[in-house]
């Protein structure tokens, strides 16, 4: 049997940002992955797969549509075939990077399905059935999450015609048509790829929103937007049947207060309802470790009710984001190294990598209500923005809310060009418990779009200079 100080189950962000960490700190460390290849959902069938294809089709798009306005004659061509290999080039590079990090740091991997037999004790089980258990100090769970089905609603991902996120990421062929069930970011992301490549797609949303608990300002204006891109949306729909055809599906759904039913049919149906934490198989259940539904309970450093096991990611609450695990990841490595590490939950950025990008932080409008806390807000227009006039990407504002007594901001919402980048900036401010006077007074270079950001902070506690 093997001996380590800290085994980890699951390689995706979570999972291998912890084992390197605490591999840096000193500790021997296993990792157990029972794909191939390491990085879990994020790295092979996620955020890197998918954000290959979002920026591969936005310049198909530009060319397409916006070269013309910069005096940019050319008639491209799609070629989805070699699309798909850059894809598949940028997946192979992060993933053998995550493999390199691993020797480096000295990490064992182990290639199987992980389970816990007792505290101390993962057996690894391989595609031939063969065991091996893992004698280990203590045990990190940060198995991931998987795609959600729709309750009530009997059907099959074949991921050719009724896809999941991991099929809409392979597709041979443009659809002419695709219907996308959930207005989310995965939803939308994926459904912004084949809009922009040529597909007509239909979003049916069981709420009366899309983007579920984004600001719902940016929500109705970043709809707004998708419908002049093409996109159709049928809100608070509630989907009932999804069924396969001789050329393609069909969906039925109806109002989600009740109502007659409407069908649509569809080349393709992308179902992308949520995702559920992945905890099956673990041994869990025998163990008795604490359960709160589908996640992992887990108490303030991390850890179950089993000594030495914790669990980080999206088996545990709050919100299923790769950085969210990795700064679990880091946080337990250095709790188990005997510091005092802290996550910031309050402050965890979100964003939508569509064209344009949509990117928030902290408290939205609504919650701020919700909670009786009485705020300012200032926004800015890109519009007013001389670096996105220039670029022609003048679509979208920046969005502060600001404690309305002590001017603390307590959250921003970014929709434009770049907005994931440029959220980091009032990420910084907030952790340092700054103002929106802090922000508005920081010098920022000319012209920039990080200027619209500025903007909005003088527009919260006073007044902007360009509108």
């Amino acid at each position: 049997m093997s001996q380590f100080d800290l085994t980890v189950i699951g390689s995706g962000p979570g999972g291998y940002v912890c084992a390197i960490k605490a591999a840096q700190l000193g500790m021997k460390v296993a990792i157990v992955e029972k794909r191939p290849t390491f990085g879990g959902t994020c790295l092979n069938i996620g955020c890197i797969p998918s954000k290959a294809l979002l920026h591969a089709s936005e310049m198909y798009h530009e060319a397409s549509h916006g070269f013309d306005e910069l005096g940019i004659k050319v008639s491209p061509k799609l070629d989805l075939k070699t699309m798909h290999g850059h894809k598949e080039a940028v997946v192979k590079s992060n993933v053998d990077g995550i493999e390199f990090l691993f020797k480096k740091n000295k990490i064992t991997p182990f290639i199987g399905t992980g389970s816990i037999k007792a505290a101390g004790t993962v057996v690894v089980t391989d595609d031939k059935g063969a065991t091996q258990e893992i004698e280990t100090k203590n045990i990190v769970i940060a198995t991931g999450s998987d795609v959600a089905g729709i309750p009530g609603v009997e059907f099959e991902f074949d991921e050719k015609v009724i896809v999941s996120s991991t099929g809409a990421l392979d597709l041979d062929k443009v659809p002419e048509s695709m219907v996308v069930i959930g207005g989310g970011v995965i939803g939308l992301e994926l459904g912004s790829v084949w809009n922009r490549l040529g597909a007509k797609v239909i979003v049916v949303e069981y709420l009366n929103k899309i983007l579920g608990p984004m600001d719902g300002d940016v929500s109705k204006n970043f709809q707004r937007m998708l419908k002049k891109q093409g996109f159709e949306f049928k809100l608070s729909s509630k989907v009932t049947g999804i069924e396969k055809t001789k050329s393609g599906a069909k969906v039925t759904f109806e109002p989600a207060k009740g109502g007659d039913p409407v069908s649509i049919n569809s080349d393709v149906v992308l179902v992308s309802t949520g995702r559920l934490p992945y905890t099956q198989g673990l041994g869990l259940e025998a163990l008795g470790v604490e359960m709160d539904g589908r996640k992992i309970k887990t108490d303030n450093h991390w850890q179950t009710n089993i000594a030495g096991i914790y669990a980080i990611g999206d088996v545990i609450d709050g919100p299923m984001l790769a950085h969210k695990a990795e700064d679990e990841g880091v946080a337990v490595a250095e709790l188990l190294a005997g510091q005092h590490p802290h996550v910031n939950y309050d402050i965890i950025p979100g964003v939508v990598y569509t064209s344009p990008e949509v990117a928030s932080v902290g408290k939205s409008e609504e919650e701020l209500k919700a909670d009786g806390i009485a705020y300012n807000v200032g926004k800015f227009p890109f519009s007013a923005n001389g670096r996105a006039r220039a670029m022609n990407q003048s679509e979208g504002f920046v969005k502060v809310l600001a404690d309305k007594s002590s001017d603390r901001i307590l959250g921003a919402h970014i929709i434009g060009f770049g907005a994931g980048e440029m959220i980091h900036e009032v990420a910084v401010i907030m952790e340092f418990g700054g103002s929106s006077e802090d922000l508005g007074r920081i010098c920022h270079a000319h012209p920039t779009m990080s200027e619209a950001v500025k903007e909005a902070g003088l527009a919260t506690f006073s007044k902007p200079i360009h509108m």
